[in-house]
């Protein structure tokens, strides 16, 4: 099965919980504005219920109702896709008629060093390895960090991933102090000139003070090792938390500013709508997204792709 045909699968609970509430997609706007505006009124609700958030469906619905004289599904698809663009650039592009994100090929970071953060449970350390793997079959050396010490299970788990894909692991001691590891994974980096080092960290959240803190100081640990490092800070986030993830990740962006958002478990969720909120709230690209297990369910985020995948439309080739 193909990238596309699991991206369209995993949304498919999504998919069903905009259709079942809005079964009017393939009329003309002009029609649904003028004589249902009952329909209005049930999109808004089914965008609500995907969890796309109030001020955003309000926009979108704004966008719809200007589209007259075109399919609504086309038009609903074109103002979900401008809701998708973080740069305000992009975004007006996009309103005058220009596609500007050709499917991306690869996700580059800006540098060498990628700290991976996000609440226990969300699936940081599995989608760590996924990204090492993503980057090792295009030719990047890679590196982990096993900086999530408080539990214990992260390390090992880190480890035998890093057995399974030849990848260095760097381990602390189980309750240890996670900045020592970062400084020396990434120290080992800079003198290794690995291309790219991932750095596992803790997301207890009981502990919320501290935890904001403690991976304030791994950063700048990471600096002084690394001057300039490091320059990416991504954000794993599970779909299926929806507005309550979006929430952690505010706290979480405000500590430690993100430069990207990595959203795993869209097959689980009929939220997908959530992908919205996070663009637009965290103003913050998503780099990844995932619907499955597999390391080949985790992808560059399109989202052009991500549209049209909702909405089982083809993508046009070329």
């Amino acid at each position: 099965m193909s990238w596309l045909e699991r991206l369209r699968d995993g949304l498919s609970k999504t998919r069903k919980q905009i259709n079942d509430t809005a079964g009017f997609l393939g009329q003309d706007v002009r029609d649904v504005v003028t004589n249902r505006l009952d329909t209005i009124e049930d999109l808004e609700y089914a965008l609500i219920a995907a969890d796309v958030g109030r001020a955003a469906t309000e926009e979108i619905l704004d966008d719809v109702r200007r589209s007259e004289g075109r399919n609504l599904q086309d038009a609903l698809m074109d103002a979900l896709t401008l809701q998708l663009e973080p740069d305000a650039r992009r975004a007006e592009f996009r309103k005058l008629g220009f596609a500007p994100d050709a499917r991306r090929k690869t996700v580059d970071p800006k540098g060498h060093v990628v700290m991976v953060i996000g609440v226990n449970g969300v699936g940081k350390t599995t989608t760590i390895a996924k990204l090492g793997q993503y980057y090792m079959t295009r030719g990047k050396s890679v590196m982990f960090a096993a900086g999530d010490t408080f539990r214990a299970a992260a390390g090992a788990q880190l480890g035998e991933w890093g057995d399974r894909l030849g990848v260095p692991v760097v381990q602390g001691q189980d309750g240890g102090d996670p900045a020592a590891v970062a400084f020396d994974a990434a120290t080992a980096r800079a003198s290794r000139g690995t291309d790219l080092l991932f750095v596992d960290t803790a997301g207890r959240l009981h502990t919320k003070h501290n935890l904001m803190e403690e991976l304030k100081k791994v950063r700048r640990v990471i600096d002084k090792a690394d001057p300039g490092e490091p320059t990416e800070v991504w954000l794993v986030l599970d779909a299926v938390t929806g507005q309550n993830g979006l929430q952690q990740a505010k706290k979480f962006h405000e500590s430690t500013p993100l430069t990207g958002v990595v959203v795993t478990k869209l097959d689980g969720t009929a939220k997908g709508g959530i992908l919205v909120p996070i663009v637009r709230e965290l103003g913050v690209p998503i780099k990844f997204i995932g619907v499955g297990e597999q390391a080949g369910d985790l992808q560059p985020f399109d989202s052009q792709e991500f549209v049209r995948a909702l909405f089982d439309v083809d993508i046009p080739k070329g």
